[in-house]
C-alpha cells in the first residue's frame, strides 16, 4: 500500500528524521500532493538554504508520484467539509485536500496532525 506524505511528514524527512524515514522504506509507493509542494515551497521561498532544499524537493519529485487535484477530489472535499461542519469539527483547508485525496486514492496520510482523526474513514500512520 502506497502513503500520501503530509507536509510535517516531509519537513522532518528533509531534516533527517530516523522515524519517517523507517515508514517510508516500508511502503511500496510514496505519493506527494500538490497541496503539500504549495506548503513546503512557501517554506523554501523563507529559508537560507532555499537553492540547496529547492533541488532536493526538485529530486524527490522526479522520485515520488505527484497528486493532482482532480474533479473527484474536490467532490470528496466538498463531503468531508460538510461532515466536519456538521460534527463541529472544522480542520485546516490544506488538510482537507489532503484528506481528500487519500480517499480518492485510498491511501494513507503520513503524518502527525492529530485533526485527521476527525475523518473516520482516513486512515493515518504517525511515526
Amino acid at each position: 500500500m502506497g502513503l500520501i506524505v503530509d507536509t510535517n511528514a516531509l519537513s522532518d524527512f528533509a531534516a533527517g528524521a530516523a522515524g519517517i524515514k523507517a515508514a517510508l522504506l516500508a511502503t511500496d509507493a510514496i505519493y506527494l500532493p500538490v497541496i503539500v509542494l504549495g506548503e513546503y515551497r512557501f517554506g523554501l521561498l523563507q529559508s537560507r538554504d532555499r537553492k540547496k532544499r529547492m533541488a532536493w524537493l526538485a529530486d524527490l519529485e522526479r522520485i515520488w508520484n505527484i497528486l493532482p487535484v482532480t474533479e473527484k477530489t474536490a467532490v470528496y472535499y466538498a463531503e468531508i467539509r460538510n461532515n466536519l461542519k456538521k460534527a463541529g469539527k472544522p480542520i485546516p483547508s490544506n488538510d482537507l485536500w489532503i484528506a481528500a485525496l487519500a480517499l480518492e486514492s485510498r491511501l494513507a496520510v503520513l503524518t502527525r496532525d492529530k485533526h485527521f482523526a476527525s475523518i473516520s474513514t482516513l486512515k493515518t500512520i504517525a511515526w
